[in-house]
């Protein structure tokens, strides 16, 4: 097959850190407050602003509160779990890496009676009639590592009696969600809209805000999970006053994110762009008999938009075993970073041997498109070599 003559522009598809948003410049960071303290009025303002604009942008209920939490979208995730479980039982969806992590915390660590999980395997969805909604429920809006996401949110009941907690990191800002249905939402600045890494935003309904001030967990919370002490919310946390030091380089960052999302559309914008992207990949797969997504629900509602997950699908792939295969995928990733096409697109290493592309809305989708042709030609070239 001929070599492809054009290449995309940005080629960084890493689905995090993700791509920095088009026109970007380390100069777009100079006003950052660097030196000076965090808790400094300038400063402080700098977090309320990332903030406000965060529940604008995702026109959020008026009455969530949103807070900025260390640990990237794991400590705003943690943070929920240690401060808001205890009081009844637990229903856990795991069918990627990430969900069956928090497995670990509620079964080993918090050890909680009355669990259950409702896992399935890296393609798969668990079964959402099982759900028991008189417990308190958590779950991954968008399968991060599997590229499986929940179709919608009409399978959670308005008159539940438990909280739901949803990791909506690789979702958010890039697919509709019904937050009424979602009573924590956690996500991170490196996802949807590209910023640094290691800062986690958690928004809290009133319904999660009433059981930080009626019920306080049995076990000792850490300080960077404690969002309340003693049933009284820490208001700083949702005013600007983080639980520890953050990086205002990153605030800076995440500000130009918002901005530059907000002047491009603003949220039906970042849908778009990512919907776009998507449609491009999904078409291309469909006239083509050598790949297939990873997904084992091919219907669209069920697949990320956002870490676009894809493999392998011919026999004389299919044939050889996990090692060999894995071996495959990687030399077609070195050979597109070496051309400087892609990088970063190896799949998630405990997922089956497969490539995820990221699409939020940072990526352009022409450089979606400038891609497809060198995964075909990185494909038959690898081929070749293999046969």
């Amino acid at each position: 097959m001929e070599k492809p003559n054009k290449k995309p522009n940005n080629p960084n598809f890493s689905s995090g850190p993700c791509a920095k948003r088009p026109g970007w410049k380390i100069e777009n960071l100079i006003n950052a407050n660097t030196g000076r303290s965090h808790r400094s009025s300038e400063a402080k303002l700098k977090l309320k602003l990332v903030i406000d604009k965060s529940k604008e942008l995702l026109n959020l209920p008026d009455d969530y509160v949103v807070g900025i939490m260390p640990g990237s979208d794991t400590g705003a995730l943690e943070a929920s779990i240690w401060s808001l479980l205890g009081q009844r039982g637990v229903d856990i969806l795991a069918w990627e890496n990430f969900g069956k992590d928090w497995i670990q915390d509620v079964v080993k660590q918090l050890q909680i009676p009355n669990i259950n999980v409702h896992d399935a395997d890296y393609g798969d969805l668990p079964d959402l009639t099982k759900v028991n909604f008189k417990n308190d429920v958590i779950f991954t809006w968008n399968g991060t590592t599997s590229g499986v996401k929940v179709p919608n949110a009409d399978w959670i009941p308005n008159n539940r009696d438990g909280l739901t907690i949803c990791d909506a990191t690789s979702a958010i800002f890039a697919m509709p969600i019904d937050y009424n249905k979602c009573d924590v939402i956690t996500w991170s600045w490196q996802k949807v809209l590209g910023g640094e890494a290691a800062h986690g935003m958690i928004a809290l309904s009133p319904r999660a805000l009433n059981r930080l001030e009626s019920f306080t967990p049995p076990w000792p919370i850490p300080k960077v999970f404690r969002i309340a002490n003693n049933k009284k919310i820490i208001k700083g946390i949702f005013e600007g006053s983080t639980i520890n030091t953050p990086s205002m380089i990153c605030v800076e960052d995440a500000l130009d994110g918002l901005k530059w999302a907000e002047i491009n559309g603003g949220l039906n914008f970042l849908l778009k762009t990512s919907m776009n992207s998507f449609d491009l990949i999904y078409n291309w797969i469909k006239q083509n008999n050598w790949v297939n997504f990873l997904s084992n629900n091919k219907n669209k509602e069920y697949l990320s938009n956002t870490g676009i997950t894809f493999k392998i699908c011919e026999d004389w792939f299919l044939s050889k075993n996990e090692e060999e295969q894995r071996s495959i995928v990687k030399e077609m990733c070195k050979l597109l970073s070496d051309e400087n096409v892609a990088h970063d697109i190896n799949g998630y290493p405990k997922a089956p041997p497969s490539f995820r592309v990221w699409a939020g809305g940072t990526v352009e989708p022409n450089n979606i498109e400038l891609l497809l042709p060198w995964l075909d030609w990185a494909y038959y070239k690898i081929k070749e070599s293999n046969a």
